[in-house]
């Protein structure tokens, strides 16, 4: 018996569209951009960037490109497409992008541009954003497709990729309005997230002291006393994380706390059924160890309950005594710049017990710590919403994108 050929409908479809989308080369409903900038004048240089579309070269690169250079550039208008063949993070085979943020801009040869013809704008944008291309793009590509991160297509190859897509335009309209729904959603979620990021270091630079200060520039009611200067050694206890390593396991009912542990805020785990150092509620986990230039070192993590997380090696751990609040302590020494200074950016860091020690800050009397502390919480539990929010949209965008498109 023959098989019934495929249907060509997406996963999830809006109501009262029925019909077989249709495939087509992109030669077919778009045409190549070889107009060249003519101009001596200094017109905007572009580069395409896979996250953030075509950008100003001169910011992106923070260098000047020649003006007689420009002249045998391409010359791009508003919602001309570029196709930039080298590997991005996510963008395995390049990144097509759309010029939105300008009204025109020049483009080097060594990408290939282009602009809709028989296809809605918005809607081939989104679709370029899906992994749907990948393959066709990988297909055509001449053997060897990758050398030093670029990818092997001639400009033929290229316009002779496939697409499928709606044989209705008003299909297309609609998915490329509810992408945009969301591009504008997750645009205003990130506002809102570095609105509050950006309060939450004011904040650090209004309510703590500088280091010649003993008193800080905003401060809460009724308090009026100096701040005095102590080393840590002076108001907590340090002790070193044990090796773990043997006792992996991954249906443990500990948390090991080690260095990606606190890098990642307790999203990656390990586990161990172990507790070769346990850590108790209200004390801090710091990271000793990092490679130059790394994001870990001196990260601090909160313990936010007793028997539940096991200390590793190269992890210290500090236990803040009684006059001292353990959040305010936490967001005091949490990457602290005194700490980063170790760090010479060529071999990896290592800090020593005397290093943690000898860390010298101010610190208020404890009602004013725990005011500060308290303040703080409520700022990072409304960031952690923003981001949580940020993060469902942005998977549901993701998930809209495989299952509206083929």
């Amino acid at each position: 018996m023959d098989k019934k050929p495929e249907k060509l409908v997406p996963e999830v479809r809006f109501k009262g569209f029925t019909d077989d989308w249709e495939q087509h080369k992109l030669g077919e409903i778009s045409e190549r951009i070889l107009r060249k900038n003519s101009d001596l004048q200094s017109l905007l240089p572009l580069t395409i960037s896979a996250q953030d579309g075509l950008v100003d070269q001169t910011i992106y690169f923070n260098k000047q490109v020649a003006s007689k250079q420009l002249k045998n550039y391409l010359l791009l208008y508003n919602g001309d497409f570029a196709y930039n063949k080298s590997y991005s993070v996510g963008y395995p085979y390049g990144a097509i992008k759309r010029l939105d943020k300008y009204k025109q801009g020049v483009l080097s040869t060594l990408y290939i541009a282009f602009k809709p013809t028989n296809i809605n704008s918005d809607f081939l944008q989104h679709y370029y954003d899906t992994d749907k291309w990948y393959r066709e793009i990988y297909r055509n590509a001449a053997e060897g497709a990758r050398n030093h991160g670029l990818l092997n297509i001639s400009a033929n190859d290229f316009f002779n990729s496939k697409l499928i897509t709606p044989s209705d335009n008003d299909e297309q309209l609609k998915i490329a309005k509810i992408i945009n729904v969301f591009n504008r959603l997750i645009t205003l979620q990130q506002r809102k997230l570095e609105q509050l990021m950006q309060l939450k270091k004011a904040m650090l630079q209004q309510l703590f002291v500088d280091k010649n200060c003993k008193q800080p520039i905003l401060r809460f009611k009724n308090f009026n006393d100096n701040w005095e200067e102590r080393k840590l050694s002076d108001i907590a206890n340090y002790r070193n994380g044990k090796a773990h390593e043997q006792y992996i396991d991954m249906n443990g009912i500990y948390t090991v706390v080690n260095s990606k542990f606190i890098s990642t805020n307790g999203k990656v785990k390990k586990f161990s059924n172990k507790p070769i150092e346990l850590l108790k509620k209200g004390e801090i986990a710091f990271v000793l160890s990092d490679v130059p230039n790394g994001k870990a070192l001196a990260k601090a993590y909160l313990i936010d309950s007793d028997n539940r997380y096991s200390l590793n090696q190269r992890i210290a751990g500090i236990t803040p005594s009684s006059d001292i609040n353990s959040y305010f302590l936490y967001i005091l020494i949490n990457r602290n710049r005194y700490f980063l200074k170790f760090d010479d950016g060529v071999g990896q860091t290592n800090l020593s017990k005397k290093d943690i020690e000898e860390f010298k800050e101010n610190y208020p009397l404890f009602d004013e710590q725990q005011k500060i502390a308290n303040l703080f919480s409520k700022i990072q539990i409304l960031i952690t919403l923003q981001q949580n929010k940020l993060t469902q949209l942005t998977t549901l965008k993701e998930y809209l994108l495989r299952k509206l498109f083929i």
